[in-house]
Protein backbone atom coordinates (compact mmCIF):
# COMPACT_ATOMS: atom_id res chain seq x y z
CA UNK A 1 0.00 0.00 0.00
CA UNK A 2 2.74 2.49 0.83
CA UNK A 3 4.68 1.90 -2.71
CA UNK A 4 1.23 2.61 -4.45
CA UNK A 5 0.97 6.10 -2.32
CA UNK A 6 4.73 6.83 -3.26
CA UNK A 7 4.06 5.94 -6.83
CA UNK A 8 0.79 8.58 -7.17
CA UNK A 9 3.59 10.81 -5.70
CA UNK A 10 6.13 10.62 -7.78
CA UNK A 11 4.48 9.86 -10.81
CA UNK A 12 3.07 13.59 -11.47
CA UNK A 13 6.90 14.79 -10.65
CA UNK A 14 8.05 12.68 -12.69
CA UNK A 15 5.95 13.76 -16.15
CA UNK A 16 6.17 17.46 -14.99
CA UNK A 17 10.26 16.55 -14.78
CA UNK A 18 10.79 15.31 -18.04
CA UNK A 19 8.52 17.68 -19.68
CA UNK A 20 10.58 20.71 -18.89
CA UNK A 21 13.57 18.33 -19.84
CA UNK A 22 12.20 18.05 -23.41
CA UNK A 23 10.71 21.90 -23.51
CA UNK A 24 14.35 23.13 -22.87
CA UNK A 25 16.08 21.12 -24.92
CA UNK A 26 13.69 22.07 -28.09
CA UNK A 27 14.06 26.10 -27.26
CA UNK A 28 18.20 25.33 -27.09
CA UNK A 29 18.05 24.37 -30.28
CA UNK A 30 15.76 26.95 -31.40
CA UNK A 31 18.04 29.68 -30.02
CA UNK A 32 20.90 27.82 -31.52
CA UNK A 33 19.70 28.02 -35.38
CA UNK A 34 18.24 31.30 -34.85
CA UNK A 35 21.09 33.24 -33.91
CA UNK A 36 23.55 34.51 -36.31
CA UNK A 37 27.31 34.56 -36.89
CA UNK A 38 29.19 37.22 -36.54
CA UNK A 39 30.59 38.39 -40.31
CA UNK A 40 34.66 37.72 -40.64
CA UNK A 41 36.32 40.36 -42.52
CA UNK A 42 37.52 39.12 -46.01
CA UNK A 43 41.40 38.49 -45.42
CA UNK A 44 43.45 40.15 -48.41
CA UNK A 45 44.64 37.73 -50.84
CA UNK A 46 48.16 37.33 -50.83
CA UNK A 47 50.28 38.41 -54.09
CA UNK A 48 53.21 35.97 -54.59
CA UNK A 49 55.98 37.30 -56.48
CA UNK A 50 56.19 36.44 -60.60
CA UNK A 51 58.78 33.45 -60.99
CA UNK A 52 61.76 33.69 -63.28
CA UNK A 53 61.48 31.97 -66.51
CA UNK A 54 63.56 28.82 -66.73
CA UNK A 55 65.67 28.48 -70.07
CA UNK A 56 64.44 25.92 -72.49
CA UNK A 57 66.93 22.50 -72.61
CA UNK A 58 67.77 21.12 -75.86
CA UNK A 59 68.38 17.79 -75.71
CA UNK A 60 70.86 15.96 -78.00
CA UNK A 61 69.29 13.96 -80.38
CA UNK A 62 70.14 10.57 -79.53
CA UNK A 63 71.43 7.63 -81.81
CA UNK A 64 69.70 4.64 -82.84
CA UNK A 65 71.32 1.83 -81.43
CA UNK A 66 72.59 -0.48 -84.10
CA UNK A 67 72.06 -4.36 -83.17
CA UNK A 68 74.04 -7.06 -84.40
CA UNK A 69 73.13 -9.10 -86.79
CA UNK A 70 72.12 -12.51 -85.46
CA UNK A 71 72.46 -16.13 -87.92
CA UNK A 72 69.87 -18.15 -88.43
CA UNK A 73 69.76 -21.11 -86.46
CA UNK A 74 70.31 -24.20 -88.11
CA UNK A 75 67.50 -27.20 -86.95
CA UNK A 76 69.19 -30.82 -87.28
CA UNK A 77 67.29 -33.43 -89.42
CA UNK A 78 65.18 -35.97 -87.36
CA UNK A 79 66.07 -39.62 -88.09
CA UNK A 80 63.07 -41.29 -89.79
CA UNK A 81 61.06 -43.79 -87.76
CA UNK A 82 61.50 -47.44 -88.47
CA UNK A 83 57.95 -48.29 -90.01
CA UNK A 84 54.68 -49.29 -87.44
CA UNK A 85 54.67 -53.30 -87.08
CA UNK A 86 51.81 -54.66 -88.88
CA UNK A 87 49.41 -56.47 -86.28
CA UNK A 88 46.77 -59.42 -86.80
CA UNK A 89 43.37 -58.36 -86.83
CA UNK A 90 41.62 -59.51 -83.76
CA UNK A 91 38.44 -61.34 -83.94
CA UNK A 92 35.40 -59.31 -82.42
CA UNK A 93 34.15 -60.50 -79.19
CA UNK A 94 30.43 -60.74 -78.85
CA UNK A 95 28.80 -59.97 -75.56
CA UNK A 96 26.10 -62.52 -73.41
CA UNK A 97 22.36 -60.87 -73.81
CA UNK A 98 20.11 -60.86 -71.33
CA UNK A 99 17.15 -63.20 -72.03
CA UNK A 100 14.02 -60.63 -72.29
CA UNK A 101 11.46 -61.69 -69.45
CA UNK A 102 7.93 -63.02 -70.79
CA UNK A 103 5.08 -59.68 -70.66
CA UNK A 104 2.68 -62.39 -69.18
CA UNK A 105 4.68 -62.86 -65.81
CA UNK A 106 2.77 -61.02 -62.88
CA UNK A 107 4.96 -58.89 -60.21
CA UNK A 108 5.02 -60.35 -56.89
CA UNK A 109 2.35 -59.16 -54.48
CA UNK A 110 3.82 -57.84 -50.60
CA UNK A 111 3.59 -60.20 -47.83
CA UNK A 112 2.00 -58.10 -45.65
CA UNK A 113 -1.04 -58.52 -44.81
CA UNK A 114 -3.53 -55.30 -43.78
Amino acid sequence: MASLRFLTFISPLLLITLSLVDNTSRIEARRILETTLPKVPELPKPELPELPQLPKVELPPLPKPEFPELQKPEVPKLPELPPFPHLPELPKSTLPTIPALPKDIKPPQSTTSP
